[in-house]
């Protein structure tokens, strides 16, 4: 296999001008038989380093995927590029089974998308067998390979069992890929499908396009409408963690002017399919959801992902975060969040059937979250180095933007220390302030707390500031939350030398923002804008709205048929013939002919509107 033979089906067939990172080189050991694990961030490109290998060896490549809802728009966008791709699921009639099963064993397939169920079912296996025989089985596509780890909430039992695939096909080459970077999941994705000998490649994970921004909470609801304020007509995720607070934010969200959908495992199926499929397919449109909505979600312009709850993890956080701007231009990852979300994940973990070493873990990795939120060091390096990745400042979230004061707040941790201590480790925050700010009410005076030494000693702080401090004490690990005790603070070890006067603590400093404002999220902050320039702005909109009239045609996606990165282009170039056209990126050979003439005419006649 040359690598110009690869070169020229990116470039013919997917409309791209080169390779990025480390796709060609995976491309080739894959083409040339290699079995490969390749860990690559969302949006990196994954699919094509399966895609073209099937494209290059002889046969049909089949790619194992759990995501029945998604495969009909990979399949779709496939065949738009001049691909012979099908599906096998349990969407499909028996009929249209057997008809995909036909043209698959004619040899008229390059891809065929199979659910693991699917593929491991003796019929699946005899046809297999038989392309094997033939000499037509092009390789195996293992998708979302973390799907094999029984410690990620991802699990599915299927696939451990696709070691078969390697048992029954040793000379058939493999490739499993995968968006997630802990380490345990790695060595966990080689150790059951058998991929010991597989060349490992592992990319960075670093999404440079994504602005991280973490506000702590204030007035939840007012301050995502101000962050969506900026991404008006732009699509988007927003995480809650119950079902009843989807609904109601969802509902909230509509009365605003806000198209919103409330997506989660309460609902129906029929209604879940539906609000995806209008995420999916139509523009503009914010899906209000827990994490039952997600993974391999394929939409490439989700602008932003908003978290009004804390996530569980880092790992889930990056997860779900990077759903947003798959097609590499500027998008946000926002989050609120305050200290009952700590309480809320500790009494979760603790009241949670796991055992006792998988709740330590548990524990650790929500301390690793709350680091992160509390951090006065840039996002991206804290991100990055929980999953060992060196990474320098990035200038583009809001640590970096806006670097916080930070100030010698070992006094004020030794008040608040002081005050859960001196109260029987057996309050929350909102007791603990009242007593520091002051504050004699009916519960203070009833539990005797007026008459503290440490009552009233941190007047000079409001509650929000103090709230800060709190919070900053759980994440540094000197104050922890009893989740058996309603969210009780009770001192750590760590925290001894500090309320000693042995440690000195440097904190981070609350700094209130004008009320109704968020915090620098909107166009003001952001790095570059995904909007048109002005003069490009009416061709652009021409394009989006041709776009979406292809896409109700043709059933499919708006995405499917050319991406906003290519529109863009379009807009700012506007090619007046054939030949230009094909450098536009996104444009292969099989859509510059069925979409060539209809986007040259409407480029046409913006040109003659500004002559």
């Amino acid at each position: 296999m040359h690598e110009a033979d690869a070169l020229d089906i990116l470039q013919r067939v997917f409309g791209y001008p080169a390779f990025r990172g480390q796709q060609a080189e995976i491309i080739g050991h894959v083409a040339g038989g290699g079995d490969a694990l390749v860990l690559m961030p969302t949006g990196g490109g994954k699919s094509l380093c399966y895609q073209i290998p099937a494209l290059l060896r002889p046969g049909v490549g089949v790619v194992v995927s759990p995501l029945i809802a998604l495969m009909q728009d990979q399949v779709d966008a496939l065949r738009l590029a001049g691909v012979r791709a099908a599906f096998l699921n349990s969407s499909l009639d028996f009929e249209a089974v057997v008809d995909t099963e036909r043209r698959l064993m004619r040899g008229e397939l390059d891809l065929v998308y199979v659910a693991p169920e699917r593929l491991l079912t003796e019929r699946f296996i005899g046809l297999l067998d038989q392309l094997e025989e033939s000499g037509r089985l092009a390789l195996f596509a293992i998708d979302e390979a973390h799907c094999v780890s029984q410690w990620g909430h991802d699990f599915r039992p299927e696939y451990i069992q696709l070691s078969t695939l390697h048992e029954r096909y040793p000379h058939i080459p493999r490739i499993a890929l995968t968006a997630t970077a802990d380490d345990l999941t790695r060595q966990e994705i080689v150790s059951r499908l058998g991929l010991d000998t597989a060349e490992i490649f592992v990319s960075s994970f670093d999404r440079p396009n994504i602005r991280y921004s973490v506000v702590e909470r204030d007035n939840p609801r007012r301050q995502l409408l101000a962050f969506l304020g900026e991404h008006r007509g732009e699509a988007g995720i927003v995480y809650c963690l119950s079902r009843r607070k989807v609904d109601e934010t969802a509902a909230w969200l509509g009365e605003h002017g806000i198209a919103a959908l409330p997506y989660h495992a309460g609902l129906d199926a029929a209604t879940r399919q539906r609000n995806q499929q209008r995420f999916l397919r139509e523009d503009g449109i914010v899906m209000v959801a827990t994490i039952a909505f997600g993974m391999g979600i394929d939409k490439p312009d989700v602008r932003f992902v908003a978290h009004l709850d804390l996530p569980k993890s880092l790992e889930a956080y990056y997860q779900e975060t990077g759903r947003a701007g798959r097609d590499g231009e500027p998008s946000e990852a926002w989050m609120t969040y305050g200290l009952n979300d700590v309480v809320i994940h500790r009494q979760m973990i603790e009241d949670g059937g796991s055992p006792d070493e998988q709740k330590r873990v548990e524990r650790q990795k929500l301390d690793a979250m709350l680091a992160y939120c509390e951090s006065a060091q840039c996002r991206r390096v804290v991100l990055l180095g929980y999953f060992g990745e060196a990474a320098t400042p990035c200038g583009n979230c809001d640590v970096c933007l806006d670097p916080p004061q930070v100030w010698d707040g070992t006094i004020a941790a030794q008040k608040a220390l002081s005050a859960a201590l001196r109260t029987g480790q057996r309050f929350g925050a909102g007791h603990l302030i009242d007593i520091l700010r002051g504050k004699a009410t009916e519960k203070v005076k009833q539990c005797g707390h007026d008459g503290l030494p440490t009552f009233g000693v941190g007047a000079d702080f409001d509650d929000m500031a103090w709230r800060s401090v709190f919070r900053q004490l759980l994440a540094a690990g000197l104050l922890e939350a009893d989740a058996q005790a309603y969210g009780a603070l009770k001192l750590t070890e760590a925290a001894r030398p500090v309320l000693k006067g042995e440690t000195r603590l440097t904190l981070r400093r609350h700094t209130p923002r004008a009320k109704g404002k968020s915090a620098r999220t909107g166009a003001e902050g952001r790095r570059d804008s995904i909007v048109a320039a002005p003069a490009d702005a009416p061709c652009f909109e021409a394009l989006r709205a041709w776009r979406a009239e292809q896409a109700r045609e043709q059933g499919v996606p708006a995405y499917v048929i050319l991406h906003d990165r290519t529109l863009h282009e379009l807009a700012a170039q506007r090619p007046q013939a054939q030949e230009a056209l094909r450098q536009i990126a996104g444009i292969g050979q099989a859509k510059a002919e069925r979409y060539g003439a209809a986007l040259l005419d409407l480029l046409a006649t913006f040109d003659s509107a500004t002559a």
